[in-house]
């Protein structure tokens, strides 16, 4: 039985690329080889020293949708968004978006993200693949969004930021399941939650879904299994 290669052996890979429009099914093939992209820029890096001396292996994860089943918390996160409205939209960039990104970046003590053109790119839902908004409303008021790229067997999600003061709702693995819902209901078979680290860290959250696999920067994905426990 074959076994994932020591994470100390991980191979050091540090591209970058532009690319102002792929297709579908070159999407599907870029994201199972670990790249991810910032507008018209595509980048891939197995090693991370952001806020940290010693160097952390990148991990990037996928869901096999066909193997994804809710855990009692992801079931809980769901009951608390009764009452709620979500709305699915092609990705854009306004004064109403880019005031909630400004309170959420507040969250971050170093290395704030610069703005939300910088992961959404000059033309946000056309270019360089479809971007759909998964936005999560209030009477109204959008008070969490994330960013879904739509390849045709995968989708792939780029950025969530919500409103500080509805942190209670777990807005960041609430829109996950509901890309993930939607990815179903698009036939899709795999959907990328993005990177986390083999080390702890705050993106731990990512591993806790049954069907996560992660990449070993040399061509395979391995069963992330079983998934780390939800707290």
């Amino acid at each position: 039985m074959s076994v994932p290669p020591p994470i100390e052996q991980t191979p050091q890979i540090n591209e970058c690329g532009e690319l102002l429009l792929a297709t579908r099914e070159l999407m599907d093939s870029l994201w199972q080889l670990g790249w991810r992209h910032f507008g018209p820029m595509f980048v891939r890096y197995s090693h991370s020293t952001v806020d940290v001396q010693v160097p952390r292996v990148v991990m990037p994860l996928r869901i096999v949708l066909a193997r994804f089943q809710p855990s009692k918390t992801h079931r809980r996160i769901l009951r608390k968004l009764a009452g709620y409205e979500v709305r699915i939209i092609p990705a854009r960039i306004d004064a109403t978006r880019d005031s909630l990104f400004q309170l959420h970046k507040q969250r971050f003590a170093t290395n704030p993200p610069p703005s939300l053109e910088s992961y959404l790119g000059p033309h946000p839902g056309l270019a360089p693949c479809e971007t759909l908004e998964v936005g999560i409303y209030d009477d109204g008021r959008l008070i969490a969004a994330s960013y879904l790229d739509v390849g045709r067997k995968a989708v792939s999600s780029l950025y969530a930021m919500f409103h500080p003061d509805h942190g209670d709702l777990s807005p960041g693995i609430a829109t996950t399941l509901l890309e993930m819902s939607y990815a179903r209901s698009r036939g899709c078979e795999i959907y990328y939650p993005g990177y986390a680290f083999h080390e702890t860290s705050a993106f731990d959250y990512k591993k806790r879904f049954r069907g996560a696999e992660w990449f070993d920067w040399r061509g395979s994905w391995w069963p992330l299994d079983p998934p780390a426990p939800c707290p």
